[in-house]
């Protein structure tokens, strides 16, 4: 899993709410047996039009944002069916973070174990960095994972929460295995210990 530190990017304002994991990753990207490709099917219905062509009018396709590495998005982003599929597409577009005010609980979670950082701010947080990124001239900020801080070209800067489970993880670019590996030696000594005092099980 890729590491997160402290990234500079391009942020891409996305503040509509209810946004449901089939705007994300429409159903039809689903049929695959691997993962590949799914960065064709990030919100498909909104980036393309009906003959297939980018529509200029969604912010991704912009100039200014197609190379956005952050999305500031609406409450309640990532609702609806718990597919895993919308987190690998946002992640091989290249998105390292979501930054909004509440996540659905199952796209939160999958979020934090394939990598991509969600941050939870307040609204009169989220709307001071919406007040910068909406503007092309202003639309790069800083996320410093280590000390939990958003820079904005203002000189703003926004403190944020993380669980320290969900920060060492990703610092480190530890998915859950990963982390359960971290005590691989205690794992062998409690087998060996628990083994002798039952020698039955071997």
């Amino acid at each position: 899993m890729q590491a997160f530190n402290v990234l500079t990017a391009v942020a891409a304002p996305l503040p509509a709410a209810n946004v449901d994991t089939d705007v994300i990753m429409p159903k039809q990207f689903l049929k695959g047996i691997d993962r590949n490709g799914l960065d064709q099917g990030v919100f498909f219905d909104l980036r393309f039009i009906a003959d297939g062509s980018p529509d200029p009018t969604f912010i991704l396709n912009q100039p200014e944002w197609q190379s956005a590495k952050f999305l500031l998005v609406g409450p309640n982003f990532g609702c609806g069916s718990s597919r895993e599929h919308a987190v690998w597409g946002l992640k091989q577009l290249g998105i390292r973070a979501l930054i909004g005010t509440t996540f659905a609980g199952i796209f939160f979670d999958n979020c934090q174990r394939n990598g991509v950082l969600t941050v939870q701010l307040d609204p009169t947080q989220w709307s001071q960095i919406a007040e910068q990124v909406t503007l092309a001239q202003s639309n790069e900020i800083t996320v410093d994972l280590p000390q939990q801080k958003i820079s904005l070209q203002n000189g703003k800067q926004i403190d944020f929460t993380i669980d320290e489970l969900s920060k060492l993880s990703l610092l480190n670019g530890l998915d859950a295995i990963g982390n359960t590996l971290r005590y691989r030696d205690d794992i062998l000594r409690f087998q060996q210990t628990h083994l002798q005092n039952n020698p039955w099980l071997a």
